[in-house]
């Protein structure tokens, strides 16, 4: 069953996702399905992550004044705004 999700984003990460979504030939519907389904997929049991994402643990030290947020959303408009 398909059911329409309305969605609060940036509108500098929503043009940047669009982008992605054509650059791949998909649409961004399917982009956030299949991501969306790879996060559940990961933690079906006991919040358990895949073995993808669990084997990327300790890989890299970060500050612990490390911005996540400020650093991906500087990432992908360098990426996206060439």
């Amino acid at each position: 069953m398909v059911t329409k999700l309305t969605l609060t984003i940036e509108g500098e990460v929503i043009q940047s996702a669009k982008k992605y979504a054509q650059e791949q030939g998909r649409s961004l519907s399917d982009v956030v399905e299949t991501y969306l389904k790879t996060l559940s997929d990961s933690s079906k049991e006991y919040g358990i992550p895949s073995k993808k994402i669990s084997g990327l643990r300790g890989v890299i030290k970060l500050s612990k004044d490390f911005d996540y947020k400020a650093e991906l959303g500087r990432i992908l408009h360098k990426k996206f705004s060439k």
